[in-house]
């Protein structure tokens, strides 16, 4: 398996960074880039005075809709001497309840879908939004850019966050186009569970089944010291100089994840280098 049709979902001209680590996928992977330039309405239709919703509506519209079609064009412009690259840019309208049902039917027809830390500085403020609508609507795994960071094509080293999770599996079944092209792939255990499946050989099984795959791999069984798991994953991926983390995705209830914290969440806000979660 390949990543043969990738997807990235742009609403604001500042992530045009977003789209150059999407190209650069995209060429080095041999896939057709799909680019979504979406138009958000955030009009809140209950403010409008009375009998005055269709005319306000249709005004919010049409600007969110002038919108997806300035940056449409702006990527056009960006992309046109991308000879190596095959792709195509669609300029489409959202309102805010409805961001999800239109990214995540993107997503589900999509094998990787690209896309910038929603909590970065100046990220608009649906990027979270697109984000879970890839992950949780689309069924697509969703490789999570990080600033000044590049993903690395092919990475060379890898980190997968192994918790024997069934998300955190099928994270790694979704990366194998990239974990076969790595050097060495290293299956990190943070406090493996006793009483979990694995017992006493945390990441064998795992190792066993990726070898057959023919990828390179290696286990790491490490001891919590950190507050937090995600501090753990990112001081072991520079430890090892990692191009790529794969982990799972939203263990926790996304309610939950979003009012207490959770190791996707946290990963999302810090992470040094590339993220590939699933779930």
């Amino acid at each position: 398996m390949a990543y043969k049709t990738i997807l990235t979902v742009l609403s604001d001209p500042a992530q045009l960074a977003q789209l150059d680590g999407a190209v650069q996928l995209a060429v080095a992977q041999d896939a057709h880039l799909d680019i979504l330039c979406l138009g958000v309405d955030h009009s809140q239709v209950g403010y409008f005075f009375p009998g005055g919703t269709p005319y306000g509506l249709q005004e919010a519209i049409d600007s969110a809709l002038e919108d997806a079609k300035a940056l449409d064009a702006q990527v056009r412009q960006h992309l046109a001497r991308s000879a190596d690259l095959r792709w195509s840019c669609e300029a489409a309208v959202a309102q805010t309840g409805g961001i999800s049902g239109l990214v995540g039917l993107r997503a589900r027809f999509s094998d990787l879908t690209v896309l910038a830390s929603p909590y970065l500085k100046g990220q608009p403020g649906d990027a979270e939004v697109v984000t879970e609508a890839a992950l949780f609507e689309g069924a697509c795994p969703v490789l999570v850019l990080p600033p000044d960071r590049p993903a690395a094509m092919p990475p060379r080293r890898v980190l997968v966050a192994w918790n024997q999770s069934t998300e955190a599996l099928a994270a790694i079944r979704r990366a194998l186009p990239l974990l076969r092209a790595a050097e060495l792939v290293e299956l990190t255990c943070i406090d493996p569970r006793n009483v979990g499946p694995e017992r006493s050989d945390p990441g064998g099984a795992l190792a066993q089944m990726l070898t057959r795959h023919g990828v390179r791999t290696q286990i790491a069984v490490l001891a919590r010291t950190a507050p937090r798991i995600s501090d753990e994953i990112n001081r072991r991926a520079l430890e090892i100089d990692a191009d790529l983390v794969v982990m799972g995705a939203y263990g926790h209830s996304r309610l939950r994840e979003a009012i207490l914290g959770g190791a996707t969440r946290n990963m999302l806000e810090q992470a040094k280098v590339p993220v590939l979660l699933a779930r």
